[in-house]
């Protein structure tokens, strides 16, 4: 039976068969002295010859895939399949709020999967009010709805047998905020193209009425509501491992990769036993945790909530019916009073997010178990240099003294406190490692420090997989060189999509020639669980006592834990 895409293909080459015979019947033509005046000539031989045909299909017949629900109907573009917004659960209003995800209803017909899915609701107010932030990471925001629980596909074909590699990605934006296509460079037609891989990107319930821990004043029928979205997440991989052999991907070879938020939501379904064997290897980019927010400040969170809502735990369903902005502005502020009376200032430990129930997520630390959930699931971890840069629209920081960068790594260090009287002992070990940072660039590498990164490679590394621990430090050429290696600039290097996010690399040679090199090792990484092979340098696993890890820069080297002894400033 000859697939959809050979079909088109043998459609190409019949208009290139064509065309061949034109320019040979021109030449002909030529040859026996007829005459053919200006016009006509220039006309006829500046017709294409088939070096640019069609790049979109999409009809009736085309990019047409069977899910367990339903046929789904999604378009070919650059020989790449694409499928948007496929549903793999249930509305999350109404009924379904704090509920664990529902399967979709199945449908008649097929779906129209050519537009994303709707983001999770998320406080939109004033989101593209900074100019420069706009700019930089080309947010791609559409419509807001409970309806969220919609995925992604880029797939080289659908009908060819094949079983590939599945990379399925985690959007970051904390716990609170984003979607599976919030930046360009999301986009999975490159890498898919590249590795002949399936790409999919995932979103799901976000914030409060993802992670609002009601169990204490809920009862029973609220005991999942604190991990709402972690379930979500175990959900979409659970439609994967059903569904994915029919868009040309191994259900038995998935590997999740998250950033920032992201990276944390990988390490969380990598300790939760619900998600064990839907995954095989696992990436976390500038984010992980190596536990989940304590129970006990959850529900203490969960019993304001009731209070600011002025009801009592019989009339809890009332938060059901709540517009949802509304129920979320009222779960912030509920919250707020929970970080102000027990102290908090770290955005990390204030913000909404998965619970350690003991029913879905585990208490304690995770990995510490050498044959624990995930033990046979290789982790390759990463930051960069310059997660929090401050400087790119501030350049009056360029010229901040060594005396007043120590003053203010006293009060804040990013989203974290402050150092306090430490801060000029910290600055100077960092000035050691760093000789030739500026004050500016010392700051903003404290405040980016790898102590995430290190524990969570250090807890990991007593499983029997193997960890790979990379720094990103490739600089931006952009804002007079003050973007540096921000937060979410790797992104677009690992997914071979450096001259897609412009803003964020500039595009050009000397980005796609380190987003080669990454992508490659993302991709065997994908396929065997280790990223060595041409292009990187020999990447050793990394070990608590030397620290291996991948720099990663225009030009690549390994460096046994070059930050170790200012690092351990920080504790």
């Amino acid at each position: 039976m000859i697939s959809q895409k050979e079909k088109i293909k043998q459609s190409d080459i019949m208009n290139k068969n064509k065309s061949i015979l034109l320019i040979i019947l021109v030449v002909q033509i030529v040859i026996t002295g007829t005459a053919w005046n200006s016009s006509n000539n220039n006309s006829s031989m500046n017709e294409k010859t088939g070096d640019d045909n069609q790049q979109l299909f999409i009809g009736d017949s085309i990019a047409i895939a069977a899910t367990k629900y339903g046929k789904v109907q999604g378009f070919l573009l650059r020989n790449i399949y694409n499928f948007r917004g496929i549903p793999y659960g249930a509305n999350t209003g109404g009924k379904n709020r704090f509920m664990p995800p529902q399967e979709p209803e199945k449908w008649e017909g097929v779906f129209p999967a050519v537009w994303w899915g709707n983001s999770a609701p998320q406080i939109m107010d004033n989101r593209y009010a900074n100019a420069y932030a706009s700019f930089i990471d080309h947010w791609n925001y559409d419509d807001i709805s409970e309806d969220c629980l919609k995925l992604n596909i880029w797939t080289p074909d659908i009908s060819d047998g094949k079983m590939r590699p599945v990379l399925v990605w985690l959007h970051g934006g904390g716990y609170i905020n984003g979607n599976a296509i919030e930046q360009d460079g999301y986009n999975g037609e490159n890498l898919s193209r590249k590795g002949d891989i399936v790409f999919c990107s995932v979103n799901h319930r976000l914030g409060p009425l993802g992670f609002s821990d009601l169990s204490a004043v809920g009862g029973g029928k609220y005991a999942n509501s604190g991990n709402a979205g972690t379930l979500d997440m175990v959900a979409a991989l659970k439609w994967v491992k059903e569904n994915i052999t029919n868009f040309g991907g191994d259900p038995d070879n998935v590997t999740i990769i998250g950033q920032s938020g992201g990276g944390a939501k990988v390490c969380i379904l990598a300790a939760m036993p619900g998600a064990k064997g839907l995954f095989h290897k696992a990436v976390a980019l500038s984010g992980s945790t190596i536990e989940a927010k304590d129970r006990e400040d959850s529900r203490k969170v969960g019993q304001y909530i009731m209070e600011e809502a002025g009801i009592t735990p019989s009339e809890i369903d009332k938060l059901k019916e709540m517009p949802w902005k509304d129920y979320i502005l009222l779960a912030n502020r509920a919250n707020k009073r929970w970080a102000e009376e027990a102290g908090i200032t770290d955005y990390f430990r204030g913000s909404f997010g998965p619970v350690a129930d003991s029913i879905n997520i585990p208490v304690g630390k995770f990995f510490i178990e050498a044959d624990g959930i995930s033990s046979d699931v290789p982790l390759l971890i990463s930051s960069t240099f310059h997660e929090w840069a401050i400087s790119r629209a501030m350049p009056e920081l360029e010229d901040i003294t060594e005396e007043k960068a120590k003053e203010a790594l006293e009060e804040r260090a990013g989203f974290r406190p402050g150092l306090g009287k430490k801060a000029g002992e910290v600055y100077d070990a960092y000035t050691k490692v760093f000789p030739d940072a500026k004050p500016i660039e010392i700051m903003t590498l404290i405040a980016s420090n790898r102590k995430g990164v290190v524990k969570t490679a250090n807890a990991k590394s007593n499983q029997k997989a193997p960890v790979y621990v990379a720094w990103f430090g490739w600089e931006a050429p952009l804002f007079d060189n003050r973007a540096r290696a921000f937060h979410c600039l790797d992104i677009c290097f690992w997914f071979y999509n450096t001259d897609l996010m412009l803003t964020h690399t500039g595009g050009g040679k000397r980005p796609r020639l380190l987003s080669e090199k990454m992508s490659d090792a993302l991709i065997r990484f994908m396929k065997t669980g280790n990223p060595n092979g041409e292009g990187l340098p020999e990447w050793p696993e990394y070990k608590t006592e030397n620290g291996e890890t991948m720099i990663l820069n225009d030009i690549q080297e390994v460096k046994n834990d070059p930050d170790r002894e200012a690092r351990k400033l920080l504790d």
